[in-house]
């Protein structure tokens, strides 16, 4: 099976500025990530992967400096080897956000742009960021640049995401990490579970199943097939993409293992579906020509 990577990182904090990575620690949903405090470029990608035929794959932002937006994208394109599509960084409430916006979307690397949203750390916590209205209008702005959105926010902040599709229903939502099902528990994967179903409803709602690890590592097998096949139930294969989050899910698994995770967990799908599932669906979201990989 060749595989597009719909969702890994190539990035070098010892010349760049990640200030998450260089800086002081910030909360972080795996807990502590020293470990992702050092460079991973094309050759390190290369060695997780191995064994595996990557025909493909889509950088996402590393938290560049924000006051640089711009500067992730142009560092990419300037290294000898390019991924086939990245998601850049853009802030939408941000008063530049219309040329910022133009420039990626001038930019033939980028097909997406990504700001996380402001969430609540539980359910119920109140409104998350999606309701802004600065953010609500950088996300329109979107149709006019011709980009897709990528989301990351918990699941329980999806309703938003419903309400803010409907302001710009020709942009795609890319939804990251199947909506964050952290709580494995019957309750939270009940809860999970509901929210995902009120935003597969949206038309051009697409979701990256990735990012599967739990809180203080570890790759649980059992419930990451729940969250796997049931994601694939509500969405269907074509609006679903499998993805490493390499080097962050090295926290929790390495390579082998998560892809060895969605192999098995899809074993007894028909040929067609895990077509769709491992490679499909990104090249048809990301628009990337498989023949000439």
């Amino acid at each position: 099976m060749r595989i597009i990577d719909a969702h890994h990182h190539i990035w070098d904090p010892s010349a760049n500025p990640h200030p998450w990575l260089t800086g002081p620690p910030i909360p972080f949903r795996y807990g502590a990530y020293e470990a992702l405090r050092k460079p991973f470029l094309w050759a390190d990608y290369d060695r997780v992967a191995e064994g595996w035929d990557v025909a493909a794959s889509v950088t996402m932002e590393g938290e560049w400096d924000p006051g640089d937006p711009l500067g992730e994208s142009t560092w990419l394109n300037g290294l000898p080897r390019r991924p086939q599509a990245h998601a850049a960084q853009a802030w939408l409430d941000a008063p530049d956000v219309d040329a910022v916006l133009a420039a990626h979307g001038a930019d033939p690397l980028v097909r997406s742009v990504r700001h996380k949203p402001r969430s609540n750390f539980a359910p119920g916590g109140g409104a998350g960021g999606m309701t802004a209205p600065a953010f609500i209008a950088g996300f329109k702005r979107l149709a006019v640049h011709g980009l897709m959105f990528e989301l990351q926010t918990p699941w329980w902040h999806l309703d938003e995401a419903v309400r803010l599709a409907a302001h710009a229903p020709d942009v795609p939502i890319v939804l990251n990490h199947a909506g964050l099902p952290s709580d494995r528990s019957a309750d939270g994967l009940a809860g999970w579970r509901a929210a995902m179903q009120r935003f597969a409803a949206v038309p051009r709602a697409i979701v990256k199943i990735s990012g599967l690890g739990l809180v203080g590592g570890g790759w649980d097998p059992d419930t990451n097939r729940i969250v796997i096949r049931q994601t694939i139930e509500m969405f269907g294969p074509e609006r679903c993409m499998f993805a490493s989050n390499y080097p962050v899910d090295s926290l929790c698994a390495s390579f082998d293992t998560i892809w060895r995770g969605f192999d098995e967990a899809t074993a007894d799908l028909g040929a067609d579906a895990r077509a769709w599932l491992f490679h499909r669906t990104a090249a048809t979201v990301y628009n990337i020509d498989m023949e000439a990989c």
